[in-house]
């Protein structure tokens, strides 16, 4: 289909959405393994995934000292703690681990420096890395533990919409596409693709909830909505922080290649679709 679309725009770039493709479908591959043999293979799968996106995280912050990567070493060991609390299934740690106990010491490695010159910066910023690559990601490995019967599906379930939004997502604003968003931040995304997508996204919800999901026909339809709108944000959210982190410029042109652009929804979709289906559901 690709092949089809790039010989009749020849002068369109479709090597992010090439990139972006080949991404989701070994995630799902791997999500896919999990489900027929064993919830741990998807743990040390997610855990790979939340090193690398807050390592690339790290890499975008300017003027890193050494008592910030201090901090940075901090941050990564809360990464196999998160997941030990879903291995344990420990939910009420699970879920403020890194919002609180987290947040509440991690900027000891700079009060034990001595440091005050950026302290708010380095500290705000690693926080707020932890909460997308580590916390929001995260909430996929715990879908299993919370429904041994139905988690692995509602994994997949999850990330084929949320590679549909995204696709849909970017093919409309690339070709319908006219009013942008935030122009300064994302020029690929425009409220047309946010609409296409999130009809799109919701028709397949509709299409397929049955066959992967215990949930009834409303929820069924609300999720593609639900998807797709966190999906949105969640790519917005990261467009603006990688404008913000000066990256995407000239000189450090690697919105094409980098890692986050390509889970940047799922840190949305992830924990957002949990919650509801927790709240709502008996089975999770």
């Amino acid at each position: 289909m690709f092949s089809v679309v790039k010989r009749k725009e020849p002068t369109k770039d479709f090597s992010t959405v090439f990139v972006r493709v080949k991404t989701w479908w070994g995630m799902f591959a791997v999500f896919c393994l999990a489900t027929l043999f064993n919830p741990v293979v998807s743990l040390l799968s997610l855990m790979v995934l939340c090193f690398f996106g807050l390592k690339e995280y790290f890499s975008m912050i300017k003027k890193t000292r050494k008592v910030d990567r201090r901090l940075f070493l901090w941050a990564y060991l809360a990464i196999p703690l998160q997941f030990y609390w879903i291995f344990i299934g420990w939910y009420g740690m699970f879920i403020v681990f890194i919002p609180v106990y987290v947040f509440l010491f991690l900027p000891l490695p700079r009060l034990i420096g001595k440091g005050t010159s950026g302290f708010l910066r380095s500290v705000s910023s690693t926080q707020w890395g932890l909460m997308l690559m580590v916390f929001g990601l995260s909430h996929l490995g715990y879908y299993q533990i919370a429904s041994p019967e139905y988690g692995a599906n509602l994994v997949l379930f999850l990330v084929i919409l949320t590679q549909v939004n995204d696709i849909v997502h970017y093919f409309l604003s690339m070709y319908g596409g006219k009013r942008k968003v935030i122009p300064s931040a994302n020029s690929s995304i425009t409220w047309e693709g946010f609409i296409g997508a999130t009809f799109v996204t919701t028709v397949v919800s509709y299409l397929i909830y049955p066959y992967l999901t215990p949930l009834d026909l409303t929820f069924g339809i609300l999720s593609g909505v639900l998807i797709s709108f966190s999906g949105f944000f969640g790519s917005l959210t990261i467009s603006v922080l990688r404008r913000d982190l000066l990256i995407g410029n000239k000189k450090f042109d690697l919105l094409k290649e980098s890692y986050l652009t390509r889970v940047d929804s799922l840190t949305y979709t992830a924990p957002v679709f949990f919650h509801v289906i927790r709240y709502y559901f008996d089975f999770m």
